[in-house]
């Protein structure tokens, strides 16, 4: 008896492993790692030289900008209804008052 052909090429051998293609017993993980360990009574300690910390660079001088500019003023809805901006009538208005009647 011998393996079909698909299994023997190249093209399968690349692909990663899943749980389908090994036996019982291969926990594929999600690569996280952990952040502690367990305690005997249920508990889990959170070990804080395993949590992963990002520290920021200095950006002074950085030539990328936001998408939003930090010059853009904050605009605060005024609404006379109790939907506020969810309010469908009130959104077709502006609609059409900033796009036209089409």
């Amino acid at each position: 008896m011998q393996p079909t052909r698909a299994l023997l090429g190249m093209r399968y051998r690349k692909l990663r492993l899943t749980t389908k293609d090994v036996n019982k017993g291969f926990y594929k993980g999600t690569g996280t790692g952990s952040m502690g360990r367990h305690t005997s009574r249920g508990g889990y300690i959170i070990e804080w030289n395993k949590v992963r910390t990002y520290v920021c660079p200095d950006l002074t001088g950085f030539k990328l900008t936001p998408f939003v500019t930090n010059t853009v003023k904050r605009v605060y809805g005024q609404y006379d209804t109790k939907l506020g901006p969810k309010d469908p009538e009130q959104y077709l208005a502006r609609w059409k008052a900033e796009n036209g009647f089409d």
